[in-house]
């Protein structure tokens, strides 16, 4: 306390005072160029309070949230459990990170975890997904003995080195070379596969069972094949389910869609976290945790600083029980399958919606080259300049005129991708699917508003040669 009798550090009182300059604070300090973005986009809003699938501004309007930040909000804002959880561990006082002892959270969390992949043995818990990634990836190397790690072309599995090595897009990769001996096949492509295995120095093939970027999805029966010839020559599977675990598809881990497919290492974060404290897991087959930690003196071979503490503990906990308790992958599944089929409805009506595929919550909706003169005049001024920036002209007016918030699936995409909370239901979906169409039936109409903003965006991409 100051002399005065004023606290001298008061959370409320620093948001209150400051809270104005968020986006100057950001431009000064931090990513410069994210300001600049929203403002350019109109997506410069100030949100004051959030709420399961929801946000309110200051003039108290709500905003659908259909991307749950990036997939983290899982079970949705401020879910009532979680935050008691946290408030209870943080009550406890508990002697955390001590180093030297086995914390029964820790545990408990692993103990639950395993228990929706049986066919694993063992857990690492690490802060984030690009670190359960980097994890996994170690495993794999050390157990197999064999530096070269297989990835699909246009994955994402995070932007540390070693994930950053197997990421399929050239533009995240640009200007951070050297880094590891991997190599992409494209996703689908066993007899690539198969060619690559056969130079014996593969440890594993990394991959997303559904790939966040495009919403792309393995072909059916290809994983289960990738798997055994993996297996046949000495490889590793890694499921990359940072994004698609933890019920977004409408199975507890995406890769359980296909029979038989049981992963030997298996990447977990996002919505594990409740949205509050960071955390990422890599759930392993015994024998290859036992090579790794193979003594007393590898015991701390590979850790964590901050892994395993209390809080992210206590909110893992939290969220798988509110996943049983409100059965959340049920609706994931039914939510999913209701929005899926309403939009796929669309296919037929609207020139420029290509397909819409998915599964769960997890949903991509892709735009095409129109057939009618006017619309496809439009089309290719747009494409001229950058691909992907119909898309963006959709995801604008959905959040400005609809207060929806949603995201294009990848730089140079024409995909939306929906990975709302796993909490929404008919509401949220009768309202999105609403909106869409009325955005829709502006851009087929030749909406100006609309498609005055794709000159304008245009103008950005040229610009920004």
């Amino acid at each position: 306390m100051t002399a005065d009798g004023t606290k001298r550090f008061d959370l409320t009182r620093l948001l209150a005072e400051r809270g104005g300059e968020r986006y100057d604070l950001h431009a000064r300090h931090l990513n410069h160029q994210l300001p600049r973005m929203l403002r350019t986009i109109g997506f410069d809003k100030v949100y004051e309070r959030a709420q399961g699938a929801y946000f309110w501004d200051s003039e108290g309007q709500d905003y659908l949230d259909m991307l749950a930040g990036f997939g983290v909000m899982g079970v949705g804002r401020h879910h009532p459990v979680v935050r008691q959880a946290l408030h209870d561990v943080l009550d406890a006082s508990l002697a955390d990170l001590t180093r030297f002892d086995c914390s029964p959270l820790p545990g408990l969390l692993a103990e639950k975890l395993l228990s929706y992949a049986p066919h694993l043995d063992r857990v690492f818990f690490g802060n984030s997904g690009t670190e359960a990634v980097e994890t996994a990836l170690k495993f794999a190397r050390y157990a197999t003995g064999r530096p070269r790690v297989l990835y699909c072309s246009h994955a994402f599995h995070g932007l540390t080195a070693g994930s950053l090595s197997v990421n399929g897009e050239d533009g995240f990769r640009d200007g951070f070379a050297p880094l590891l001996p991997d190599t992409a096949v494209p996703m689908g492509d066993l007899e690539r596969l198969e060619r690559e295995l056969g130079r014996g120095d593969v440890a594993a093939l990394v991959i997303e069972p559904i790939q966040g970027k495009g919403v792309q999805l393995a072909p059916p029966g290809y994983l289960r094949a990738a798997q055994e010839l993996l297996h046949r020559h000495k490889a590793l599977l890694i499921a990359d389910e940072v994004q698609t675990g933890v019920g977004r598809t409408g199975e507890f881990f995406a890769y359980q869609h296909e029979q038989g497919v049981e992963p030997d290492l298996v990447c977990v974060a996002k919505a594990l976290s409740g949205g509050y404290v960071p955390v990422g897991a890599t759930l392993g087959k015994d024998w290859i945790f036992k090579k790794v930690y193979s003594s007393m003196d590898r015991v701390l071979v590979h850790s964590a600083s901050f892994g395993s503490n209390a809080q992210a503990m206590a909110a893992g906990l939290a969220v798988l029980a509110v996943m049983e308790d409100e059965h959340i992958v049920a609706n994931a599944r039914e939510t999913g399958e209701l929005l899926r089929s309403r939009l796929a409805a669309l296919v037929g009506k609207y020139e420029l919606l290509h397909e819409v595929r998915g599964r769960g919550l997890m949903i991509g909706i892709e735009f095409g080259k129109p057939k009618s003169l006017g619309l496809r005049s439009r089309w290719t001024m747009l494409q001229a300049a950058r691909k992907g920036l119909f898309a963006q002209m959709v995801v604008v007016p959905l959040l400005q005129r609809h207060r929806i918030l949603t995201q294009v699936s990848g730089d140079h995409l024409e995909v939306i991708k929906l990975i709302p909370p796993l909490i929404i239901g008919e509401r949220e979906v009768d309202r999105f699917v609403t909106a869409f169409e009325a955005v829709m039936d502006d851009a087929h109409d030749g909406g100006a508003l609309m498609w005055d903003f794709g000159r304008t965006l245009v103008k950005q991409a040229v610009g920004g040669r």
